[in-house]
């Protein structure tokens, strides 16, 4: 699929933004992606109420094949191929598929947190301990402290 025929399919449903993305293209509506154009396929975002409508009719969610395994990505699902004649519920299609990514946007934001106000550092002395002293030193061993001068402010 190139980016004029996707611009052409999607042409009842509205402006859409079409972007390359991975190996095809990403397809939003508002800043919202909701349907991505990949390996001659076009998928549609899914949800809970929107998953039993692409197993009705057959169709598979996305999945890719790394090097050890078989990924399936179950918020995107295949859309039936019969939709590509009708471009009235292939709308229908993308309208619903746009509220599934909405939804999901707004379960994945972060919930904002209250500010947290930061506590004043207290100067905390930590006692020392002092040697006990049981003998007096000799005059000649004590230091003498030098004497402080006076500031002149």
């Amino acid at each position: 699929m190139d980016r004029d025929f996707l611009i052409d399919l999607f042409a009842d449903f509205g402006p859409v933004t079409i972007r390359r993305m991975f190996s095809g293209y990403g397809i939003s509506a508002d800043g919202t992606n909701f349907a991505l154009a990949l390996r001659a396929g076009l998928y549609f975002r899914a949800d809970e109420t929107t998953i039993p409508l692409f197993e009705a009719e057959g169709s598979q969610p996305f999945s890719y094949q790394t090097s050890t395994k078989t990924v399936t990505v179950n918020s995107y699902w295949q859309l039936p191929a019969r939709l590509f004649d009708d471009p009235e519920e292939l709308s229908d299609w993308a309208r619903a598929a746009l509220a599934s990514a909405r939804l999901a946007a707004l379960r994945k934001r972060p919930k904002a947190r209250k500010p947290v106000k930061k506590a004043a550092k207290k100067a905390v002395k930590k006692p020392v301990a002092k040697k006990p002293t049981t003998k007096a030193k000799p005059a000649a061993k004590q230091k003498k402290k030098a004497p402080r001068k006076k500031s002149s402010s």
